[in-house]
């Protein structure tokens, strides 16, 4: 069996050890979670995380030493970023419209708030602008913090350029930290089926399906919106001939290992890894869009925040008026753009999408216990969403070279 195959298998069995687990031997629960399934889970994903920011940083330099100048660089994350409003905005009609029309926070009573959550409101516009500069690369890569890494990778991406054949030692030593992550990262993949196993047992063991069947339109609901939105991006790369089944077979690994780790930076370097040698996109976009789309490109989270902001007015028989929805859709976009892409993370930046909503914050208990089980749609519709648009940016720039051709 391939891994993708072997992941969703693990998947499989987890779900069911899990409810084994917990309606069977819910004694044993403690004891065999917090000793095992968390330290093997939490030790996978610790992993994943050892190659992102080396496959991230390294495969960024190496794909802007082959982009020519300032003027390129400027030219691909202006389509990435309209290309990104433009997804998103559709991903977050989706969410609505399917919360809006299955009506799943009717008659639905809440749950207790767990001690645990911590509930955050994102920084202003201009902070969060002023913070992805940083004032120490170095300790922007110990950190992992991918923005501020791209920020990094382009400013030296420029300075190699404007070095020419200075540089080559460096770029050199870029490409073989290169070389070494991606081997590194196929012997890591090789216990992926256990990691997943444990993450999901864990879930299942300790929350249990009841909650599921409490809230089932809530996650037949944000299924349906998932789905609607991978078809609307297959769509997309039928019209631009982009052969979407040959797609969805080179992304299987990194799909299976979105679902399971619920972690858009944990699925980042196969992602990559996929959309590179299994799909054959450019490398210079790839390197280049699928990190930016990782740390930015969020289809999963505007669909959540949407959809749970109707589900909260639902509940709460909150009138919906014009600007109800207005403070609701451009909140929630703006949220999705600035959500990390760890697990959990959009239940948690719900509370910036509600408070200017004037929403009771008080709700997030009501879908806090579910969102880990429901993570792995939207990680999924994240990873799809970011190589879709790496797909588009990269046909964009094909009729532009066509047409230089031409000229």
């Amino acid at each position: 069996m391939n891994l993708s195959t072997l992941i969703l298998l693990s998947l499989g069995l987890g779900i069911g050890f899990g409810a084994i687990l917990n309606t069977t031997f819910p004694t044993y629960i403690e004891l065999i979670n917090l000793n095992i399934l968390v330290p093997v889970g939490e030790s996978f994903l610790r992993l994943i995380q050892f190659v992102v920011v080396p496959i991230v940083f390294s495969s960024l330099i190496m794909g802007l030493t082959r982009i020519q100048g300032a003027g390129q660089v400027g030219r691909y994350t202006a389509k990435l970023v309209t290309s990104y409003v433009i997804t998103s905005t559709i991903a977050l009609g989706v969410g609505m419209a399917t919360a809006y029309l299955l009506q799943p926070g009717s008659g639905v009573e809440g749950f207790a708030l767990p001690e645990s959550l911590e509930v955050t409101v994102a920084p202003s516009l201009v902070t969060w602008l002023v913070s992805l500069i940083p004032t120490n690369p170095l300790e922007a890569l110990s950190t992992g913090n991918l923005l501020q890494i791209i920020f990094s990778a382009v400013l030296l991406g420029f300075g190699i350029q404007l070095a020419h054949e200075q540089a080559q030692p460096f770029v050199k030593l870029i490409e073989s930290i290169y070389h070494i992550s991606e081997k590194t990262l196929s012997v890591i993949l090789y216990v992926a089926p256990l990691g997943v196993f444990a993450l999901i047992s864990s879930v299942i063991a300790v929350q249990g399906l009841e909650l599921i069947a409490k809230l089932f339109l809530y996650v037949l609901g944000l299924f349906i919106a998932s789905t609607i939105m991978i078809a609307i991006d297959m769509l997309i790369l039928a019209t631009l001939k982009a052969d979407p089944l040959r797609f969805l077979r080179s992304l299987a690994e990194a799909i299976a290992l979105a679902f399971g780790t619920a972690s858009s930076n944990a699925a980042l370097p196969v992602v990559l890894q996929n959309i590179q040698e299994n799909y054959g996109l450019r490398e210079e976009i790839a390197s280049f869009a699928i990190p930016l789309g990782t740390a930015l490109k969020r289809d999963g989270a505007a669909i959540l925040q949407g959809f749970n902001a109707l589900f909260v007015t639902q509940i709460y028989q909150v009138p919906l008026t014009p600007s109800l929805l207005l403070a609701i859709a451009l909140s929630s976009l703006l949220v999705s753009f600035s959500t990390p892409g760890v697990p959990g993370s959009a239940i948690i930046t719900m509370a910036t999408v509600l408070s200017a909503a004037g929403l009771p914050l008080e709700a997030i208990a009501l879908v806090a216990g579910i969102d880990r089980l429901t993570d792995g749609f939207k990680t999924v519709v994240n990873i799809i969403g970011n190589s879709t648009n790496a797909i588009i940016l990269s046909h964009w720039e094909s009729e532009v070279l066509t047409d230089t051709i031409a000229t």
